[in-house]
């Protein structure tokens, strides 16, 4: 299936990718399990309780939660891996070169 331009933001993203299927917000309220007002406040950036459904949502939709985090394909492929990437890609230089050295510090010790 090709995938719509990646669109700002994560509901934008949901959306494009719902309605390439051709469901209505119901159709996938349905596949996940929640209600349409749900799927109405993930698209519109009200996210509600996203975070706790975005793996479901990708894997019905036929996408990866990166995609519809960050618009694009990569390597990370869990929650946590994708927020300390979109965190990272999102601080200042300085900031990043200590969130380097503090995940090294973490997962070889101190030295």
């Amino acid at each position: 299936m090709a995938q719509t331009e990646p669109e700002n933001s994560v509901g934008s993203r949901i959306r494009a990718v719902r309605i390439e299927h051709g469901w209505t917000q119901q159709q996938l309220a349905d596949q996940i399990g929640v209600s349409r007002s749900a799927v109405a406040q993930w698209e519109t950036d009200r996210a509600g309780q996203l975070r706790d459904h975005l793996g479901l949502i990708a894997k019905v939709l036929g996408v990866s939660s990166e995609f519809l985090l960050i618009g694009r394909e990569g390597q990370a492929s869990t929650a946590d891996e994708l927020a300390l990437l979109r965190l990272y890609r999102e601080a200042p230089p300085d900031d990043r070169q200590l969130i380097l050295r503090t995940a090294r510090r973490l997962v070889h010790g101190a030295t």
